[in-house]
């Protein structure tokens, strides 16, 4: 038995390598897209192309100061509508909504969490995530979305002594 689980393995193996090829720079087809061309065959609704977003680099995890999220670009979507929040006794959970009812949110009761009837609200945090600046810009151009390019903050780091660790950082003591 596990001789025959091993035959059709290989086989599988085998018929897979044929199939698959590297990817290369030749599998990468270039064109010449007009601003909005995808976005309009992609089925997105006509309300969501006109959408507004930022293009910006994640900053470094502060818990661990990791380098996971260097060098990657994100989109997230604005909502440019303006939000009202109303309680209502009788229903017993808080509606928020934008002003022209496109994008509903509201307050769970039990536990408190926010949820949204932006289908646009979260994706950026988890989905749209570029190797480079101008690979996030023109995924924005061609999906038609206006977009502002927030640059990463680089801190000015000045070389130091380790022995300015332990230097007296206070006032100048007086002498006695």
């Amino acid at each position: 038995m596990a001789l025959r689980a091993t035959q059709s393995t290989a086989r599988m193996a085998a018929t897979l390598r044929r199939v698959a090829r590297p990817f290369s720079t030749d599998a990468v087809v270039e064109s010449d897209y007009k601003r909005g061309e995808i976005g309009k065959v992609s089925g997105i609704p006509e309300e969501h192309l006109s959408r507004k977003v930022i293009i910006y680099s994640p900053a470094r995890t502060a818990t661990q100061q990791g380098s996971g999220k260097l060098g990657k670009w994100k989109i997230n979507f604005l909502s440019t509508l303006k939000s009202q929040t109303f309680f209502l006794p009788s229903i017993s959970f808080v509606i928020s909504y934008e002003s022209n009812d496109m994008f509903v949110r509201w307050e769970n009761p039990l536990m408190g969490w926010t949820s949204t009837g932006d289908p646009y609200a979260n994706v950026g945090d988890s989905a749209l995530s570029f190797d480079s600046e101008d690979a996030a810009k023109s995924f924005a151009d061609r999906h038609g979305w206006d977009y502002t390019v927030k640059k990463p903050k680089t801190p000015l780091l000045k070389p130091k002594s380790y022995s300015d660790n332990f230097k007296w950082k206070g006032n100048p003591q007086p002498e006695k």
